[in-house]
């Protein structure tokens, strides 16, 4: 049975379209191509990305939870709980502690103790 609370992270610094958003605190998700944050549009903590597409994310730390609808790359410089896109490859660069899901996109990551499944795409373990 899945926990319904809600849990606060902390993303120390988060790299989209070249980017760099400091200390992003709460649940993080991108739905049609913009980001939000606590159900609040990205751009409250940078005006410069009100109108990009959000294409490329980069997370420099662990991830707890991220879904993204659709994107060109997701990097996570370290671990992950649960990552979910509809479309994009998920790069981690350290191991996967739940459940990681595109479903047209490749996965790459180190040891997996949950879940790592793609449509259309493959999956590589280091």
């Amino acid at each position: 049975m899945e926990n319904s609370k809600n849990t606060s992270i902390t993303i120390r610094n988060i790299h989209v379209n070249g980017r760099v958003i400091h200390n992003i605190k709460g649940d993080v998700t991108i739905v049609n191509g913009k980001m939000l944050v606590n159900g609040k549009p990205l751009e409250e903590y940078d005006e410069a990305i009100k109108d990009e597409k959000v294409v490329n994310i980069t997370i420099e730390g662990d991830v707890e939870r991220l879904e993204v609808d659709t994107c060109e790359t997701i990097t996570v410089k370290g671990n992950a709980k649960r990552i979910k896109t509809n479309m994009g490859d998920i790069e981690i660069g350290g191991d996967v502690s739940g459940d990681v899901h595109t479903n047209m996109g490749s996965i790459t990551c180190g040891k997996i103790e949950g879940d790592c499944h793609t449509n259309m795409g493959s999956i590589y373990n280091r």
